[in-house]
């Protein structure tokens, strides 16, 4: 099949030996394999909801991430040299096929368009490039992509993020991006994205979806720490996207003015050193770059915790308007993050109100099993 060729409808065969998708999507267990990445929990979280509602889904990694986020299984390790790390993808396709939807996260096929490599490798991966895609659109697997952010991002969008790490939107870059989406595009039957902005570069027909890396029922509301002044948390995955300089310029200002603050700047730690840490805390500061608030913050408002982030993006008209009213996030500006902080650490009754505020928000609209319904109505047809 030509990479032009119009796409076909997925199927999937039953014991009867005739194929075809369900009108309810959880009147058979339908066999569903998130991989190849764990970038953010997202695909784990919805791996384990969608057991819980009755599929046979599972999440697999091709590498152990960084922040330690949980899959089901991690096929190979750091240090893995060339030839484990394509053995490991070849198994992968293996099991790809004999699943009836592929669920593929990070915008990123199995056999990506390879970057920054030279040599035989490299001449290998531009023959092998995409066609992950276009082998399990043929064998009639369903095939469904979640855009995360910098996978789909583009330097033509602009923005304090693209400005923040230029180097990852290098024309180069860029372009193979396009490429990777258009393939979704041709082959994909649903696609999705969880930050608004990957709406702009993204086909049309993609829609948003809330991060269900975190499940409420794992996280319990946690009271301030009573001991100190308040304190302001805030934990970077990178420094540059999430605006790390502003967030301690505001405050070293602040406690210039003589305003009562602790603050435990958070990086190269554990994930369960940065949820004790979040539990403490009075105020979690997020992301000022990318407009949109992260997985971290999903992570504060499930324990309690009143958030401040950028929310440039609020108003885009990807986002549904009930969701956009009940966002309960400060919005803050690398020039007005000192005023949102004063504002909340001079008012307990405020911090209370957006406590209560945003564990109710991750419940309606975070809750992995809720996410996993919008979900597996794409894997059914």
């Amino acid at each position: 099949m030509a990479l032009d060729d119009p796409p076909r409808r997925c199927r999937v065969v039953h014991d009867d030996g005739n194929p075809r998708w369900p009108t309810d999507p959880v009147s058979r267990t339908l066999r569903v394999l998130h991989a190849p990445t764990a970038v953010g929990g997202h695909p784990g979280g919805l791996a384990r909801a969608e057991r819980e509602l009755g599929l046979d889904s599972r999440s697999v990694s091709l590498f152990p991430h960084p922040f330690g986020h949980d899959v089901d299984e991690v096929l190979g390790k750091d240090g893995d040299g060339v030839a484990r790390r394509y053995s490991n993808r070849a198994r992968l396709l293996v099991r790809m096929c004999a699943v009836d939807v592929v669920h593929f996260n990070f915008g990123e096929p199995l056999f990506p368009i390879p970057q920054g490599i030279r040599g035989p490798t490299a001449a290998i991966a531009r023959v092998l490039a995409l066609r992950d895609l276009r082998l399990l659109h043929g064998l009639g697997r369903r095939i469904v992509v979640t855009f995360q952010g910098s996978d789909a991002r583009q330097a033509r969008v602009g923005g304090a993020l693209v400005k923040a790490v230029p180097e990852r939107h290098t024309p180069e870059l860029d372009a193979a991006r396009r490429r990777t989406i258009a393939a979704f595009d041709r082959y994909a039957d649903a696609i999705f994205f969880l930050n608004p902005d990957l709406a702009e570069v993204l086909p049309e027909r993609a829609s948003f979806l809330p991060y269900a890396s975190v499940d409420p029922d794992e996280w319990t509301v946690s009271p301030e720490d009573p001991e100190g002044p308040p304190l302001v948390v805030h934990a970077p995955s990178d420094p540059r996207v999430k605006g790390t300089d502003h967030v301690v310029a505001a405050i070293s200002r602040l406690e210039a003015e003589g305003v009562l603050l602790r603050f435990e700047l958070l990086h190269g730690i554990s994930r369960e050193a940065v949820r004790s840490t979040l539990a403490r805390s009075a105020i979690v500061v997020d992301q000022l770059n990318a407009g949109w608030y992260g997985g971290l913050a999903v992570e504060a408002m499930a324990l309690g915790k009143p958030v401040v982030a950028a929310l440039d993006l609020l108003g885009h008209p990807s986002l549904a308007l009930e969701f956009r009213d009940e966002v309960p996030v400060v919005h803050a500006s690398a020039e007005t993050l000192a005023d949102r902080l004063r504002q909340l650490l001079s008012s307990v009754e405020e911090r209370r109100r957006l406590s209560s505020a945003g564990r109710s928000f991750v419940e309606r609209w975070h809750d992995p099993r809720k996410v996993a319904r919008t979900v597996i109505a794409a894997y059914g047809g």
